[in-house]
């Protein structure tokens, strides 16, 4: 009797520590903090018209891009309001590993620039607002191999001359499903300007707008102005309005803007025509986002 009782001493003492230790589980379960969310589609694509989003490519995903600019739209009812006229082509491929760095490269018809990139999001918005806002940074290098003459001399020298930067940081908030905006200043190198009067370093600063009115369609803006500007000054800020349609794996942007530049060199600081005079362009982009075994944003 002694030992029976004795087991039975055992067997509820090792089930009242067995139930407290199951309980100081289920309190540590309770008392932990579920990890954030991170807030995603804050942009649909890494860009909006011309300017760069905060927004990188998926986990593994291959972005294959195709920009087209027509020509002016005062240009009058013979050019078919800058159908007929000369148009700037941009092709480009970018790839994201990780769904925060990403890397592409691209060729340009215009100035025949040829462009590469890489882009970090430093930071990523979640939806308890901990980490309120989502921070990327962005660097590009441009060469152009067009052949460029001053008067009877070849105005590019050296590989060098050729070679220009952009340096952006990116700062935005997707306020709700339907909202969303984003700012951005930054700084463009010149390795060769072409008047002594002209900046090697401009410094610009820009803001960048989406609004959903449907599941899939959205009207977008964006403007960039220059903070420093050259003395003699035959170029404009940089401002488009735009309209996305998202279909399946693509999404197509169509656009009015003034800018005809189609890289960071281009359309932040040689942006020719103006709006006031209808100085703008139709034009359109296409993406087509490829998932190697990961997800797109």
């Amino acid at each position: 009797m002694k030992k029976f009782l004795f087991f039975c001493s055992v067997f509820i003492l090792n089930g009242i520590i067995k139930a407290q230790t199951d309980s100081l589980d289920l309190l540590s379960l309770v008392n932990e903090k579920p990890p954030q969310e991170k807030t995603i589609a804050t942009f649909k694509t890494t860009r909006l018209v011309n300017f760069h989003t905060l927004e990188v490519l998926g986990k593994r995903c291959l972005d294959f891009r195709i920009a087209h600019r027509f020509g002016d739209i005062n240009s009058g009812a013979y050019n078919a309001f800058g159908i007929d006229g000369g148009a700037n082509i941009r092709l480009g491929l970018e790839y994201s590993h990780d769904g925060r760095f990403m890397f592409g490269i691209g060729r340009t018809s215009s100035q025949k620039i040829v462009d590469g990139f890489l882009k970090y999001k430093l930071l990523r918005q979640t939806t308890d607002n901990q980490v309120p806002v989502t921070v990327t940074i962005f660097s590009g290098m441009y060469y152009t191999a067009e052949k460029k003459q001053v008067g009877t001399t070849n105005y590019y020298i050296n590989p060098t001359d050729r070679m220009s930067f952009c340096n952006q940081i990116i700062i935005g908030r997707k306020f709700s499903s339907r909202f969303s905006l984003q700012m951005m200043g930054g700084i463009v190198h010149f390795n060769l300007v072409e008047k002594i009067t002209d900046k090697n370093d401009c410094y610009f600063a820009g803001i960048v707008t989406r609004f959903k009115f449907t599941k899939r369609q959205a009207i977008t803006l964006e403007y960039a102005a220059r903070l420093n500007k050259y003395s003699l000054d035959n170029y404009y800020n940089s401002f488009a309005i735009g309209y996305d349609v998202e279909t399946g794996g693509h999404v197509f942007q169509m656009h009015l803007t003034n800018s005809f530049g189609l890289t960071e060199n281009q359309f932040y600081m040689y942006t020719p025509t103006r709006w006031s005079n209808w100085g703008v362009r139709l034009g359109f982009n296409v993406s087509r986002v490829f998932a190697l075994g990961g997800k797109s944003n």
